[in-house]
């Protein structure tokens, strides 16, 4: 009977792994096309914010490459996957922080313009990844640190478009250097339920 049990749930688990591969190929894709284009603009925007989204959109395509990646192996190999996610977003919390701080002793003013519509090009390139990777957030650990980092993303864009009004509004540096600081914060508290959620799976498998 549990022969048969496990036979029926083959095919089952399968055909969800088939799914959750779609899904991973089509966000994978949207964030790395998002990142070349956030990162470009915020560079010629003079944009911290901009700059931290598109690290965001960079972290989150390796995250995704990785998701791929042990999409067909073991727990052990999910969790790895899903510590390695972890790190990367702590990664990149410091960089944001400390580009953010190194922007924040200078006097260059960002172009709100330029935040605004690329802001809202990623939050609608990120609202499209979330819904699609909604139904599978409970599926395993692996897809729900994915789910985790889209999530964040969604919170990434709304802030760059709050920062660009503020920059519009008072013609100042200091509401993008904000962004910049809350985001790195964002992302060193998105950082800690994966990696202690794969540390306590890693050390179940004995690691």
């Amino acid at each position: 009977m549990g022969k048969s049990c496990c036979e029926k749930k083959g095919p089952e688990l399968e055909a969800l792994r088939g799914k959750q591969s779609g899904v991973l190929k089509i966000v994978l894709l949207i964030n790395a096309v998002m990142f070349v284009l956030e990162f470009t603009f915020g560079i010629s925007s003079r944009s911290s914010a901009l700059k931290a989204d598109s690290l965001d959109m960079l972290g989150d395509a390796i995250v995704y490459a990785f998701s791929l990646y042990v999409l067909y192996r073991s727990d052990k190999w999910r969790a790895s996957a899903a510590l390695a996610k972890g790190l990367i977003i702590v990664g990149f919390a410091i960089f944001v922080l400390v580009d953010t701080t190194m922007k924040a002793l200078g006097d260059t003013v960002p172009l709100s313009g330029t935040m605004g519509i690329i802001g809202t090009m990623a939050l609608v390139a990120n609202t499209t990844c979330l819904i699609l990777l909604l139904k599978h957030r409970h599926d395993d650990l692996n897809m729900r640190s994915t789910f985790i980092c889209s999530r964040n993303d969604i919170i990434s864009n709304l802030g760059v478009l709050i920062a660009a009004a503020g920059v519009f509004f008072t013609h100042s540096k200091w509401p993008d250097i904000a962004f910049g600081y809350v985001i790195a914060a964002v992302f060193f508290k998105s950082a800690w339920p994966i990696l202690t959620e794969s540390f306590k799976t890693l050390r179940a498998e004995g690691i």
